[in-house]
């Protein structure tokens, strides 16, 4: 599952996507910061979450719909809870 979103991180990065050259510390960055700082890096910050709440032997399968209602889902969560960092955000999203 992990080589899965790095297939996908790489073909966002090579569709001509900028990244920031710096690290995210995701149990220190709150969702305010997320949402106000990372507007860029959203969907690679998301498809890395996807990937890393997902279970080793999950099928390497990228559901889009899925994928688009988890990131609202978290989107709305973040929106009502800004001092939230991200990993107790997601853990309350995307975790099972």
């Amino acid at each position: 599952m992990k080589a899965f979103v790095a297939l996908i991180v790489s073909c966002w990065l090579l569709s001509g996507h900028q990244v920031r050259a710096e690290r995210i510390d995701f149990s220190k960055t709150t969702c305010k910061q997320f949402l106000e700082s990372y507007k860029n890096e959203t969907g690679i910050i998301m498809a890395w979450l996807d990937g890393y709440y997902k279970e080793e032997d999950d099928p390497p399968v990228f559901d889009r719909d899925k994928f688009e209602a988890n990131t609202k889902k978290f989107a709305t969560y973040c929106a009502a809870h800004p001092g939230t960092d991200l990993i107790t955000a997601a853990d309350e999203v995307l975790g099972n």
